[in-house]
């Protein structure tokens, strides 16, 4: 039989006995789906168990037959191994049966080893620890500064993971935005995957921490529900974002294994799930019925009207960077593009956007990493969110990237000052990876624009792409090469110079698309007829414009300022697979240093004449 436990006035001991039973079933149920797969977090879950069962009954407020509700709260379970611990929250919540919850972790089912957004209650995946706090903060963001909403956002985290830096951008952040609407909840358990924490239980050294960053901390026992009540209270009348300090026993409630180093990610026996579950209480059925959701407005769907690109003239000499910042300000006539900064907007041309849409324009400083965690914050919301850097830091939030990935978000990315071309600056801010970085992430799409025409049009098709999608802009000033209003397709491709008598096929992009097309006409007159291919469509790429020019010229040589291994060479020579062609590469195989940009692409063996040598040589040899 269910017993309901609906939404209790505070204070009266019967009914945080209601809560404390509720908090058994969570461990229990914790216990049971863990043990049932054989695998997963336990002991992390029945540590915050309490913490979770106060929050559910009395203060998340969740239509959980509506989660897409504008005005329900958010929580976010930066915690992501303690999935166990939300997956009995949601058969509380009468979301997911009892049947479901024994199916976590099994192939094929919703309840996966760490959350993703297959469930519908989940906004974002986490598991790789100290990220769900950034993107918790980029939730409550969106909240204040567009929606204006009163949604809240909760986020709970492991003691572990706050020695991540990442945990402390997104503090950092909260406090410069004032959001008093974004609450932490540290789980103070003590114990890590190899033995004690940094500070183990330790109260005072979180607290200082969260204080300097500008939250208000608040240090709790996190098994005394009438202490975890007075902190959320706090926190719902603090200004500014709130830290709760919990501190707390792993393993809570099972005597066995309390507190004991050499559980963590450990299911226990089916012995011990039984002894457990008989000192727990038994197996329960509690069905929670929190606080509704503030009523709150849908956003109404708007259609747009066309964005016109800025016109450019053929020759004259445009960076593709500015092309991208201009446009983007054009997009800004979408209410929902939202841009967001690492504090480099003068170069990236961000701030463009920023000048004309201060309010969509969003600061983010030196700090990539939440500079992406914000981003994905306003998908969830449903915006269409920009973030730009050198691409050579970009690196430093792949992490991000990766679990954006698994989010299914869509994430419109923008790396300039890329390869050896931008010359002085020096090896530390060139962009030698980040093709390789973002083609690895999956279902992502990969954009490197040659000209300013081209580099407007694929940043307007950017603002439509699903997943993930980076447009790779030039620090320099290259000549215009089309008519403006001329298509890109993403997946597509450009031919120059093609006849029926071509030798070589030379593919570029970007700088080494003008180097090729000065090659090309080197040896044009010179009698060497060859073709050149702008493949400004990274990925996808297209295989069948690239395997024809293959079959019908015999050689193709790829030409990219980027380091060989991962960029454009080795996403064609993997189309080409099987075909008869003499294939060379040149691409950045030395460590570069600070040079001229003609002087850098000469030495990193990638400017037009290392390009036809490579084709007199390749021909010379019988290609």
């Amino acid at each position: 039989m269910s017993e309901t436990l609906t939404h209790p006035r505070i204070g009266p001991a019967s009914d945080l006995q209601q809560v404390h039973e509720l908090a058994q079933q969570l461990r229990v149920d914790s216990v049971r789906a863990s043990t049932a797969a054989g695998s997963g977090h336990p002991t992390s879950s029945m540590s915050a168990a309490d913490l979770m069962a106060l929050l559910l009954a009395r203060y998340l407020r969740y239509d959980w037959q509506r989660p897409h509700h504008p005005g329900n709260d958010h929580l976010v379970f930066s915690k992501g191994h303690a999935s166990p611990l939300l997956y009995a929250m949601f058969k509380a919540a009468g979301v997911v049966d009892d049947e479901e919850l024994m199916t976590t972790y099994r192939r094929g089912g919703r309840l996966q080893g760490h959350p993703t957004p297959v469930l519908p209650w989940v906004d974002v995946a986490t598991g790789s620890l100290g990220q769900g706090i950034g993107y918790a903060v980029g939730i409550a963001l969106a909240a204040r500064r567009l929606e204006r909403a009163s949604y809240r956002v909760w986020t709970l985290c492991g003691d572990s993971e706050m020695a991540e830096g990442s945990v402390w951008e997104a503090l950092d952040k909260a406090a410069y935005y004032e959001l008093d609407n974004f609450t932490a909840i540290i789980d103070l358990n003590r114990l890590g995957q190899c033995g004690p924490t940094e500070y183990g239980w330790e109260t005072e050294p979180y607290m200082q921490r969260a204080a300097a960053f500008g939250a208000t901390p608040i240090i709790i026992d996190g098994h005394d529900l009438l202490g975890v009540d007075a902190a959320y209270q706090e926190a719902l009348n603090v200004a500014g974002p709130t830290v709760i300090i919990a501190r707390t026993i792993k393993g809570r409630g099972f005597s066995e294994i309390e507190n004991e180093n050499g559980w963590h990610g450990k299911a226990l026996s089916e012995e011990q799930c039984e002894r457990a579950v008989a000192e727990l209480g038994g197996i329960r059925h509690l069905t929670v019925v929190g606080p509704p959701p503030a009523a709150a407005p849908e956003r109404p769907m708007q259609d747009f009207a066309d964005v016109e690109p800025p016109a450019y003239r053929v020759g004259e000499k445009v960076a593709t960077r500015k092309a991208f910042g201009e446009t983007l300000t054009a997009l800004g006539a979408r209410p929902d593009v939202v841009v967001f900064d690492g504090e480099v907007g003068n170069s990236t041309h961000t701030l463009d956007f920023g000048e004309a849409h201060p309010d969509r324009f969003f600061q983010m400083y030196i700090a990539e990493q939440q500079m992406i965690a914000s981003a994905v914050g306003f998908a969830v919301r449903g915006y269409r969110p920009f973030a730009a850097t050198f691409a050579a830091f970009l690196t430093r939030a792949h992490d991000f990237l990766r679990m954006s990935a698994i989010s299914r978000v869509d994430l419109r990315l923008s790396g300039s000052h890329c390869g050896v071309e931008i010359g002085a600056d020096g090896p530390s801010q060139m962009g030698l990876e980040d093709l390789a970085m973002m083609r690895a992430l999956h279902g992502s799409t990969v954009l490197y624009p040659s000209d300013a025409t081209s580099a407007a049009a694929l940043t307007l098709a950017m603002a439509d792409t699903y997943g993930i999608s980076y447009l790779r802009t030039t620090r320099g000033s290259y000549p215009v090469l089309y008519e403006t209003g001329e298509h890109f397709p993403i997946g597509g491709s450009r031919t120059w110079h093609e006849g029926a008598g071509d030798r070589a096929t030379l593919v570029g992009a970007g700088v080494t698309l003008h180097e090729c097309l000065k090659a090309a006409q080197e040896l044009r007159d010179t009698g060497v007829p060859v073709r050149v291919v702008d493949l400004y469509s990274v990925k996808p790429l297209d295989g069948e414009a690239l395997r024809r020019h293959a079959q019908q010229t015999g050689v193709v040589i790829v030409v990219e300022d980027h380091h060989p291994e991962g960029g454009i060479g080795d996403a064609v020579a993997h189309e080409l697979v099987g075909t008869a062609t003499v294939f060379a590469h040149l691409a950045v195989r030395m460590q570069p240093g600070s040079d001229d940009t003609a002087q850098a692409l000469d030495q990193a063996g990638i400017s037009s004449p290392h390009i036809v040598e490579a084709v007199r040589t390749l021909l010379k040899d019988g290609g």
